[in-house]
């Protein structure tokens, strides 16, 4: 993000809300003084986390789940990951917490990896990812659905990098997070 634009923002009103989100028509003024109106929708934002497993030579693993996701009416291999949707939680407990919920698995430690703007043209969301390691086994509590239904998948690392590069992990977050955990551990890791 970069400082100063000129733009200001002078007014909002929530046109509808539904959950945690709200969608907004704002209006704003430009730097020559044109006004102008923008709908955005207003988020807390999510994480999501790359569990890692290391085998005794060092090697990685990851921690995915397949999920269904309504809005393409298919499964995606996906990090665990969830809304920031607990007032006040700090995102890397919301991490720790999705991570258990989806996975079963608890983190010893947890690191925070990146953050990122998915759709800044459309939303103020963002996005928070966590690298966790050091895992332990946990009850599993899915929510909802989909979370029930989902699967839980054990890849080795450059099995799931060589499935991004490909295209066949799709979901943002996914990419971004095992390209940079797959930058920071490099071939030894692999």
């Amino acid at each position: 993000m970069t400082g100063p634009s000129g733009f200001r923002q002078t007014d909002e009103r929530v046109v509808h809300e539904w959950g945690i989100w709200k969608l907004v028509a704002a209006d704003f003024e430009s730097p020559d003084g044109e006004g102008f109106e923008r709908h955005i929708v207003r988020s807390p934002g999510a994480v999501a986390v790359v569990p890692l497993l290391f085998d005794a030579e060092g090697r990685a693993s990851v921690v995915l789940v397949d999920q269904y996701r309504a809005a393409f009416d298919a499964t995606m291999l996906e990090l665990p990951a969830g809304m920031r949707d607990v007032d006040g939680e700090p995102s890397e407990e919301t991490a720790r917490r999705e991570l258990a919920e989806e996975t079963g698995y608890t983190a010893d430690r947890i690191e925070h990896l990146t953050e990122y703007v998915p759709s800044p043209g459309l939303t103020d969301a963002t996005m928070t990812i966590y690298v966790a390691s050091d895992l332990r086994r946990v009850a599993r509590e899915a929510h909802g659905p989909e979370e029930a239904h989902m699967t839980v998948v054990h890849l080795p690392l450059d099995e799931a990098i060589r499935r991004a590069r490909a295209g066949e992990i799709v979901n943002a977050a996914a990419v971004i997070g095992l390209l940079l955990v797959d930058a920071q551990l490099g071939p030894a890791g692999r």
